[in-house]
């Protein structure tokens, strides 16, 4: 759906050579901005909005610390789960199994989130993430793990949904990226506290309940979060949406802090305010133009469904049918798949197995230097991607990740490894094992480093791409991809180590990455000082906006 031209203040068709926004004089990094959005964020972000995205970023820590304890916790085990060894075929059971009932709660909190808030999900999220733990802890055969985890899983899903979209929505557009980007950060520090606290408990603990702490461990910043989220405001756009433009007003209001004022909080209002009338008259003309329901739920069995878990039909009819919201779906689903099918998870799940594997004496400590790495340069994007732009920084880091996953496949192929069911200790090294391991050990590093820049939290930007009246569904939608292609890759990394040799492994990886860059650079338009609303219209054009904000 497109605004009208008279309805389109964001939005000016100068001519050839100009774009279509207006330049002014504090252009980022050659990307123009147009008024509204300097008005909206110009100056640093306030007090208030950085502790709105401290609060919401909790739930990043709890994704990455719940996704970086299971490397730890799978050299820990023994044979504590069942009376035996774990096997390859348990290992990913159990890891991909947080993957696919992800993948289950992100559809289904985007349906929730439209219809409760977002700070509801986050609330949800937080109840089962410290369900999820308790199981964990208290785990004494491979099933009941594989239930703890499923559980945690479901509270990963909608986390790692609406986090990013409740802070997109509340963000001063010319912040957005880095507020973002914090709650990537949140993730990256999770799976160092992880691998920390998995070193000094397999260190220092008692071993046979060393593993129980590190899963158990995670209740604790769900518990905060959730104290926390009783203080957090609505996102002012799902606010207006709803009605509540009163309450909207305010929230927007304690957005701009002092730096902001009435004038242009009412200029943010007016402009999503504005949206929210075109696309419910958009809607109107589509439903009148196809005379169906306003809702699927009209009889049958689906009178006994609650009506919060239906999405209006006419949501998936704007979604697929409308031009900009289907090539912003396509755009969210490719970044979300490479992000994952890249192989960066493999790490993050299987770091110390594949350090065990290598010959490294203390493969969690190894470990760890992968995870400060992927937070150091998380810190880097921090401050990069609102100023180079999310384009920008995909283009000039993928290429790097492709190189560092070939070196890595190359100093694989000195070492003689053995990924066999219940033998995770490798045979002796070749020669020239030494040095190998260190070319795999820096690779991965470089690889880790590039990944952290760009795809480890660009894809997540995925809510600016949208319309407001389907960003919650295809927000669900291109998470859900995101962790299909985890669930994939959380399956198949060690049958393909086994099948492919770890060689060729990563040199699969590779390819998705040069495959990907390829992608990227045909359908990617920056977004970057944009507001919400001016970025979900740059799909407009027909070249999917790429050559208007290069």
């Amino acid at each position: 759906m497109s605004l009208r031209a008279d309805e389109q203040p964001l939005l000016h068709d100068e001519g050839e050579g100009s774009g279509l926004l207006r330049n002014g004089s504090d252009d980022i990094d050659g990307l123009p901005k147009d008024p509204a959005d300097r008005e909206e964020g110009s100056s640093a972000p306030g007090l208030f909005i950085w502790l709105l995205t401290l609060s919401a970023g909790l739930s990043g820590l709890l994704f990455g610390y719940d996704t970086g304890v299971i490397s730890a916790t799978l050299v820990s085990i023994g044979t504590a789960l069942s009376g035996r060894d774990l096997t390859s075929f348990d290992k990913s059971i159990i890891t991909s199994s947080t993957a696919l009932f992800a993948l289950a709660a992100s559809p289904l909190a985007s349906v929730l989130a439209d219809a409760r808030g977002r700070r509801r999900v986050i609330f949800a999220a937080d109840a089962l993430f410290v369900v999820g733990a308790l199981i964990q802890s208290a785990s004494s055969s491979v099933g009941v793990m594989v239930v703890g985890r499923s559980v945690v899983g479901a509270a990963v899903g909608a986390a790692s949904f609406v986090v990013p979209l409740y802070i997109a929505e509340a963000a001063p557009s010319a912040h957005r990226g880095r507020l973002i980007t914090v709650n990537v950060l949140f993730i990256t520090l999770g799976q160092v506290i992880a691998y920390v606290l998995g070193w000094l408990l397999a260190a220092h603990a008692d071993p046979r309940t060393a593993w129980r702490w590190m899963v158990g461990l995670g209740a604790v910043p769900a518990l905060l979060q959730a104290v926390l989220v009783l203080l957090m405001p609505e996102s002012p756009r799902w606010l207006v949406k709803a009605g509540q433009t009163a309450e909207a007003r305010a929230v927007i209001g304690r957005v701009q802090g002092s730096s902001g004022s009435s004038a242009t909080t009412s200029t943010i209002l007016k402009t999503i305010e504005t949206e929210v009338r075109a696309e419910d008259e958009a809607r109107r003309v589509r439903q009148q133009a196809r005379r169906m329901p306003t809702t699927t739920a009209s009889g049958g069995l689906w009178r006994f469904v609650p009506r919060w878990l239906l999405i209006d039909g006419d949501t998936w009819a704007a979604l697929f049918g409308v031009r900009r919201n289907r090539r912003a779906l396509t755009i969210a689903c490719l970044l979300q798949g490479l992000q994952q099918l890249c192989g960066f998870n493999s790490l993050m799940y299987f770091s110390a197995t594949i350090f065990t594997l290598v010959g490294f004496d203390q493969p969690t400590l190894t470990a760890l230097t992968v995870a400060a790495t992927n937070f150091v340069f998380t810190v880097a994007a921090l401050l990069l991607v609102d100023r180079i732009g999310r384009r920008r920084v995909l283009l000039y880091s993928i290429p790097l990740m492709a190189l560092g996953l070939v070196l890595a496949a190359y100093g694989f192929s000195f070492l003689d490894l053995s990924v066999g069911d219940g033998d995770d200790g490798a045979k002796p090294p070749s020669s020239g094992g030494g040095s190998a391991a260190s070319i795999v050990l820096a690779s991965i590093m470089l690889y880790v480093a590039a990944y952290a820049i760009g795809l480890g939290n660009v894809p997540w930007m995925q809510s600016e791409l949208f319309a407001l009246d389907v960003r919650s569904l295809g927000s669900g939608l291109a998470t859900g991809t995101n962790w299909l292609a985890n669930f994939v890759i959380g399956l198949t990394f060690l049958p393909l180590m086994d099948a492919l040799t770890p060689s060729w492994t990563f040199v699969l990886y590779a390819v998705v990455c040069i495959v990907g860059f390829c992608l990227v650079r045909g359908c990617y338009p920056e977004t970057s000082g944009l507001s919400l609303e001016a970025a979900a219209s740059l799909l407009d054009a027909d070249d999917w906006g790429v050559s208007r904000r290069r």
